[in-house]
């Protein structure tokens, strides 16, 4: 029904713009000869004809993004579709079997009548099963494993009366999808209702699910072992980006270090268009395996978000995440930019964090612009979307981005004093600023550790650095 009415909408409004191309072509555009263009009186009509073209041009993809966007909404919020919609929304904050199975119940189960089989065809094991006599019938579960075992690799299957694959919506009872040797079938009469769109949006967000849940348990299981640490660290790194992306106008450079082997600092970058470019860098309270778990629960919140440009959901999101997990005194920090060199331009959330700043080149020498903090820690404390601020900076061609955790500014020498209150710190920060992001951030790292006068580092050591050129 979406794709229908999506391809209806672009037939309707390409015939319109047809339509009307052809009576301003009959009925505005000038009869004229090339030796008319003499005179600007000749040359007027021609203009306001071509200018009339592109505002046609622009106002036929405006309508259909538009039109686009409200069948959108119309489909997959409305009738027994809505059902699912709410179901994907919830999943994308499942990190777990429990939680997934309290998603099942209160949504599929309770409000969609639908009955839900979750089973593990690796281990031939049930996950989950709906306590209903349909889930529960020891014939029905042979028969589905017997005509779907562990290697079938059809992601999204509709199933009939039978238990078999029917090829018509109108004859299923149901559908199962199939991702890495795990089943989930969802029983129900009005299977035909759905929009066959959502199918596709659900099998998606089940992966995802999947794949959160194994990472996380993952974690928690090998920090039970106390020599296993490095595994911890290592699934840990996994999170944060292996290499730093190519980005047209926008160079990066990038230093982890942790203080021990898990850390609760974590960063990011994530393209979202050819001109803007979302950053992130931010720290978890605390060490050890639940600043780790954090950690995870705010880099993949972050990337699940389909709209990478609402900050203030992106931070919502993260707050409410953190705060599902129901961890005593947890909460993160966070820098959260989109920088756009088409406009030039940095918006961003800061939610507490002490250091981001631009370092700008003025007729004077570089000059040193603070991002400052325009939101609460986010975790523990009530946020609403009222309580968060975005802000915007102008940028330049040169123009330096620094993020960075507080093990990087609040590193003490012998005397201890605070590497961040020194005008040594600042003036490194200028002296390096028209290096490459890399290099500035090497300069940095070094500076941070001579400062430290070979004494033990106290606190994780992570930057993010970019640097505008165009």
């Amino acid at each position: 029904m979406y794709k229908t009415q999506r391809r209806i909408a672009l037939i309707s409004i390409n015939l319109i713009s047809a339509l009307t191309f052809v009576y301003i072509a009959v009925n505005l555009a000038p009869q004229t000869k090339l030796t008319d263009f003499k005179t600007y009186s000749n040359i007027f009509p021609i203009v306001v004809t071509s200018l009339l073209f592109a505002i046609l041009l622009f106002t036929s993809i405006t309508l259909f993004e538009n039109a686009r966007g409200r069948i959108e909404k119309k489909s997959m919020d409305t009738g027994a579709t809505l059902f699912l919609t709410k179901f994907i929304e919830r999943l994308r904050f499942c990190y777990s079997l429990e939680d997934f199975t309290s998603a099942v119940s209160e949504i599929l189960e309770i409000s969609a009548d639908c009955s839900v089989l979750y089973v593990d065809r690796n281990a031939n094991y049930v996950l989950y099963n709906s306590p209903n006599k349909v889930t529960n019938d020891p014939n029905i579960l042979t028969k589905l494993e017997q005509n779907y075992g562990v290697d079938w690799h059809d992601p999204i299957n509709f199933i009939g009366d039978n238990l078999g694959l029917v090829n018509k919506r109108s004859k299923a009872r149901g559908f199962f999808f199939a991702s890495d040797g795990e089943h989930l079938y969802i029983f129900n009469r009005y299977t035909y209702l759905f929009d066959t769109e959502i199918y596709s949006k659900l099998y998606e967000e089940f992966v995802r699910f999947q794949n959160r849940s194994r990472i996380i348990s993952s974690l928690s299981e090998i920090s039970e072992l106390s020599t296993e640490w490095q595994q911890l660290a290592d699934a840990q790194r996994s999170f944060l980006p292996k290499t730093l992306p190519e980005i047209k106008n926008l160079k990066l450079g990038a230093y982890f270090r942790p203080l021990i082997n898990v850390s609760g600092d974590y960063y990011t970058v994530l393209p979202i268009d050819e001109n803007k470019t979302l950053l992130m860098l931010g720290d978890v309270s605390g060490k050890g395996l639940a600043a780790a778990l954090v950690m995870g629960l705010v880099m993949n919140t972050v990337k699940i978000k389909e709209n990478k440009e609402d900050l203030v959901g992106m931070i919502i999101a993260v707050d409410a995440a953190i705060k599902g997990m129901h961890l005593q005194d947890k909460y993160t920090v966070l820098f959260i930019g989109i920088v756009d060199t088409e406009k030039m331009k940095i918006t961003y959330v800061n939610a507490s964090m002490s250091d981001p700043i631009i370092v700008t080149r003025s007729p004077e020498g570089y000059r040193i612009k603070s991002l400052s903090s325009n939101c609460s820690v986010v975790g523990i404390i009530p946020i609403e979307p009222g309580d968060v601020q975005v802000s915007e900076q102008r940028l330049f061609s040169g123009d330096l981005i620094m993020m960075a955790s507080d093990g990087v500014s609040e590193v003490m020498n012998e005397d201890k004093v605070e590497l961040g209150d020194t005008e040594l710190f600042t003036n490194t920060i200028k002296a390096s600023a028209s290096k490459e992001p890399q290099d500035f951030v090497t300069d940095i790292v070094n500076l941070v550790m001579s400062y430290n006068a070979d004494t033990k580092l106290h606190d994780d050591l992570t930057m993010l650095v970019a640097k505008v050129q165009r």
